[in-house]
């Protein structure tokens, strides 16, 4: 068929489906008269009651809304297709977090739509693995999730933290790994912690138990750390520490290997920390604090003796990795081990006497191998355009378990035998995607300051650049984080249509260093969106798609960067996908963890930030006119991005939308942020996303 014929087949397609609901009826929203003042300017918040997700009328209002979303989702002729294929693209073998403790190998498996993945352990690698811990039996609809897990050091015990419907509150157990039976302990409110084990028992992070019905809403403070010994009862746990003068900050705790040393990291917000170590072996020992600022990020990768290996971005936007004396823990004394590059150092471990390192090089990870005191001696080769997802050794073994991930093949696993200097691949997934039909090119696009920026594109190979190709844009920009190669199974759905997937690596994030991440923060914010809107526009000059077959979508502070991009260009693309999204840049420091982000964005309570704030919050920019086709994506329980942001920006996105586009929100019930969410529902939520997607594209799937 020739090209002109598809384009005018798709255009009749999409005149029918907007035909067929110009007539979408929203369901009411009660305004109330709530206006604040912020620095003398008067700003209106009419839909503030739907910030009480307890309320009847709040409740109401989501029912409402889902039955809206649900019958327009139930129109489209394709929606379960879309979700039948997505459920055959999903059942496949899957592994992740293969380590080793004691002397057991760990992992996590999925035997293709298990609900949660499962934790297994086997003697060796040549061994069958058995099932330790399945989270599937915990909850008949799968929402109950394994949330962070540490063995002890003997290998005896397993602690580990389950979530309910996706929130961030987390209850610890114990569970005999010898009998795979749990024992009586259980400790709850627990929230941001890790679990650090010391002889009989380990370290925790907890808060109090939240007040009435706020408990995923009520702001979360005064994090403190426990001591928890096997046997006994979380009312007895031990108070190791807690400051009292600052409410706002985490704390959460580290034991060395060797089990000599308690390290504890403080925070104020998602970026830097303060550091202070203990040693334990000296029973009337205080803690050394080695850095009391919050400026930098610190992690104790090892220790021999005093000797303290520690990852850290002083001084070193592009990180490195240097050694403390604990006798002399002053920064003036640091030594450089790998001393900061051209390129960012994603992390280190050691590996016997060696120790690997993991470079991101123009956002595709490299490993090389070093002496102890940094020189480097080789190089593990990686396949092609990739990401080292997880990297495992200790000082005790001669070999690192590592994974790598592609935009088009799922996560692999590997073992590297560092006498040898071999690697041999371990596990490989039965994906029934036809990776090798499919390539990724990297790209550089400039942005509105002239800033050079990367993308990565994924498509069919050999596809035809002729300005009407569906084309789907994924961003995020924030909180130092790197958007790397990545595989995710629903989106081969949408390649598998002809579709061209994106991603930019837009400032904001940490794929070039902390230079890279402070030029998309607080009033530099509005680099990232220009970042964003330069890609779309790249790719429409350069023949990839048109703004009427390009679709836009975000997650959490990506789900912002949507809700900006589409209020400050409702031209940009033909369909917008907030995600959980932060869209009311007013207030979102009110709520549970929220004012650990004012670092990033900045806070309202400050004239100059306010101003920058008040420039892009979504919510406070929706002004009339003609917007994408919009599918807000949130969770009931979500207790990081509360669900208030989306349902504030669906109420004044339903009453201000002048075209026919529809502006819907789709609630899930019993789901959080995401993390842990069931392969059910996952399933469900992205037949309903792609569904969405290909109507409003005028792809007839």
């Amino acid at each position: 068929m020739k090209p002109g014929k598809v384009v005018l087949l798709s255009l009749l397609f999409t005149n029918l489906c907007l035909n067929m609901f110009s007539q979408l009826v929203y369901p009411k929203t009660k305004e109330i008269s709530q206006t604040d003042d912020y620095h003398g300017v008067k700003v209106a918040d009419p839909y503030r009651w739907l910030e009480d997700d307890n309320s009847a009328e709040t409740k109401a209002w989501v029912q409402d809304q889902n039955k809206v979303t649900e019958s327009f989702l139930n129109t489209i002729p394709f929606r379960d297709k879309i979700q039948k294929r997505l459920e055959t693209l999903w059942n496949y073998d899957k592994m992740s977090t293969l380590f080793k403790k004691g002397n057991r190998f760990f992992s996590l498996r999925n035997n293709g739509l298990q609900n949660q993945s499962v934790l297994y352990v086997q003697a060796s690698l040549m061994d069958d693995p058995e099932v330790l811990l399945d989270p599937n039996i915990l909850a008949a609809d799968g929402t109950i999730s394994l949330t962070g897990m540490s063995v002890s050091k003997d290998g005896k015990y397993l602690a580990y933290g389950i979530s309910m419907a996706g929130s961030d509150w987390v209850e610890l157990h114990v569970r005999n790994i010898e009998t795979k039976k749990d024992l009586t302990d259980v400790i709850k409110w627990v929230k941001f912690s890790d679990i650090a084990w010391k002889n009989n028992g380990f370290y925790y992070s907890a808060y109090e138990a939240p007040k009435g019905d706020k408990t995923f809403t009520q702001k979360n403070e005064f994090h403190k750390v426990f001591y928890h010994v096997l046997g006994t009862q979380q009312s007895d746990d031990v108070l190791v520490f807690e400051d009292k003068a600052h409410p706002q900050r985490n704390f959460s705790a580290q034991v060395t290997h060797d089990e000599n040393y308690l390290i504890i990291y403080g925070s104020e917000t998602t970026s830097g920390q303060s550091m202070i170590i203990k040693d334990l072996s000296n029973p009337s020992g205080t803690f050394v604090p080695v850095v009391t600022g919050f400026d930098n990020e610190y992690s104790v990768i090892e220790n021999i003796g005093n000797q303290f290996y520690v990852y850290t971005n002083y001084r070193a936007p592009k990180y490195k990795l240097v050694k403390i004396n604990l006798s002399r823990p002053k920064a003036a004394d640091w030594e450089d081990v790998l001393a900061e590059s051209e390129h960012l150092l994603e992390g280190a471990a050691f590996c016997g006497n060696k120790i690997i390192s993991n470079y991101l090089v123009n956002v595709t990870s490299k490993l090389y191998v070093h002496t102890v005191a940094g020189k480097r001696e080789s190089e593990i080769k990686l396949n092609g355009i990739c990401k080292v997802n997880a990297l495992h050794s200790s000082r005790e073994d001669n070999f690192a378990l590592y994974s790598t991930v592609s935009f088009t093949s799922p996560e692999e696993f590997f073992y590297y035998d560092l006498r040898a200097a071999a690697t041999r691949r371990i596990f490989k997934p039965n994906s029934s995607f036809r990776s090798n039909d499919y390539e990724t090119k990297q790209v550089m696009y400039t942005s509105k300051d002239g800033t050079k920026i990367s993308m990565f594109i994924t498509s069919k190979k050999g596809i035809e650049l002729n300005g009407n190709n569906p084309c789907f844009v994924f961003g995020y920009g924030g909180f130092n984080v790197s958007y790397t190669p990545e595989f995710r199974i629903d989106r081969a759905v949408f390649l598998e249509s002809g579709g061209i997937y994106c991603m930019p690596n837009l400032r904001g994030g940490g794929e070039y260093g902390e230079v890279w991440h402070l030029s998309g923060m607080k009033c530099n914010k509005q680099n990232v969106f220009d970042d964003f809107i330069a890609a779309c526009n790249f790719l429409v000059e350069n023949k990839y798609t048109s703004h009427q077959k390009l679709a836009i979508h975000g997650r959490s502070n990506g789900g912002l960067l949507i809700g900006a991009v589409m209020t400050q260009r409702p031209d940009i693309a033909r369909v917008a996908i907030p995600t959980v999204g932060v869209l009311d840049m007013l207030r979102f420091h009110l709520f549970t963890i929220g004012r650990a982000w004012t670092v990033d964005y900045g806070c309202s309570e400050n004239k100059e930030e306010f101003e920058c704030l008040m420039k892009y919050s979504p919510l406070h920019n929706v002004k009339k006119a003609d917007y994408p086709a919009t599918l807000i994506l949130t969770g009931d329980h979500d207790d990081r991005v509360v669900p208030a942001h989306s349902f504030k920006f669906a109420a004044t996105l339903q009453k201000n939308i002048t075209g026919k586009n529809p502006a819907l929100i789709r609630i899930d019930v019993n789901a959080g942020h995401g993390s842990g969410k069931p392969t059910e529902k996952q399933i469900a939520e992205f037949a309903d996303l792609w569904s969405f997607v290909f109507f409003n594209l005028g792809i007839d799937y």
